[in-house]
């Protein structure tokens, strides 16, 4: 969820489309979003989207930021600003299934696409309004067919450029639209504080603030060399850009993943190595689903582990071969984690990640002489693509990788997490 400030502005600023070729569409508490669409029963009530008792917010309704709760806030926190908050727990894979769902309707509208992130995009609808109407037409179009193919609403923004359109979704929400007109960008930029803009932290907002720029106006009225000299010559200058509506950046089609990953933060520190690695497993097949349904593989696996004094630890290793397996993750995950010294301490958190991703029909997957003898790398991999048709049809969690016996040269059967 966007916790960017966002300015007390009017939603009118007039309905001249031309120019606003750029859409930004923006899943409304996306994940919380999808929970109440398959539980119509906790609608209007304060829902929270994370572990139960350990972790973070993922995501929260509206009826829940209203007693201050917000994403990576600690859970614990969260309870406690809201003990009657009903707590859901992620089902990540459902998530990925509604995303790429919404993505190709937006790809039905346009192939300028840019998906930045599960939940929100970017179109480039030029091309698309001879055939489809003016941007706010094809824009209600949209949030008509998200909200009737999954019960979900999203926010759009509608503008010049993506910074402008990413700003006016955001003061759109919930369910909304806001069109921001050429002529008003300025106008309408002048009205915001001068954190919302791209790039301004809480270090920059507390440098600018130093020089007594505190809104997007001040900003844009200050000399640019000045302004550099507060926060650097390159970011100086951006800023002072978008404070007036400047933002070259075109929507861009394809947006490589550069990784996959999953983590999770136990109910209480845990010390039994048993559960450290069926964690480790469930963790490596949420990955490799997630890299066999967009068509990719990973070169390296990475592992993070957290201990009950909140040190974390990372490891990584390049694979032999690219790999789409849990499995295959799996034993990697596993002899990474017994290296690292857990200085007898218990477990906190652990996470599996998988990096340098490449596409499937474009690599070379050259099995080993074991694999080439015994075809286990395919069993394996015709196995878990079993797992995914079967989760597709009846849900993420009707089915499961068992804990079966795992065989390695390099791995002892049992990790020693002391």
């Amino acid at each position: 969820m966007s916790r960017g400030p966002r300015a007390v502005v009017r939603r009118d600023w007039g309905d001249d489309e031309d120019g606003c070729s750029i859409l930004h569409v923006d899943m409304d508490a996306f994940f919380a979003a999808v929970e109440l669409a398959r539980r119509p029963e906790l609608v209007g009530r304060p829902v929270v989207v994370g572990g139960a008792q350990r972790g973070v917010v993922l995501a929260a309704t509206y009826e829940a930021r209203a007693f201050g709760i917000h994403s990576a806030m600690p859970m614990v926190t969260a309870r406690r600003l809201c003990p009657g908050a009903v707590v859901v727990p992620p089902d990540h894979r459902r998530y990925l299934e509604v995303s790429r769902s919404v993505m190709r309707a937006l790809h039905d509208v346009t192939a300028i696409v840019e998906q930045v992130s599960v939940d929100e995009a970017f179109l480039d609808v030029r091309g698309a309004r001879r055939r489809l109407g003016p941007p706010t037409a094809i824009g209600a179009a949209l949030r008509r067919r998200v909200h009737a193919e999954h019960g979900i609403t999203c926010s759009v923004g509608i503008a010049t450029t993506k910074f402008v359109a990413k700003l006016a979704s955001t003061h759109a929400k919930p369910d909304g639209m806001m069109l921001i007109p050429a002529a008003a960008t300025v106008p309408f930029l002048r009205e915001l504080p001068v954190g919302a803009l791209w790039g301004v932290g809480a270090s920059t907002e507390r440098r600018l603030a130093g020089r007594g720029i505190h809104t997007v106006a001040e900003l844009a009225d200050s000399d640019v060399v000045e302004l550099q000299g507060a926060v650097g010559r390159v970011n100086g200058a951006h800023l002072h850009d978008l404070a007036w509506g400047r933002d070259p950046r075109p929507v861009v089609p394809e947006r490589t993943e550069r990784s996959i990953g999953a983590e999770s933060t136990f109910e209480h520190d845990v010390r039994d190595p048993a559960d450290v690695d069926t964690r480790l497993l469930a963790l490596s097949d949420r990955c490799a689903g997630r890299l066999r349904a967009q068509g990719l593989v990973a070169r390296t696996v990475s592992v993070k582990v957290r201990t009950s004094d909140f040190r974390t630890v990372g490891r990584a290793r390049t694979l032999a071969a690219p790999t789409d397996v849990a499995r295959e993750i799996y034993l990697v995950a596993r002899e990474l984690l017994a290296g690292v010294d857990l200085r007898g301490l218990a477990v906190r958190l652990v996470g599996v990640r998988a990096e340098g991703l490449g596409r499937r029909a474009e690599v070379v997957v050259q099995p080993t002489l074991e694999e080439a003898v015994s075809g286990a790398g395919a069993t394996r991999r015709r196995a878990e693509e079993a797992v995914d048709a079967v989760r597709g049809r009846f849900g993420s969690r009707s089915i499961g990788l068992g804990p079966s016996p795992v065989h390695s040269t390099t791995t002892a059967a049992h990790v020693d997490l002391s």
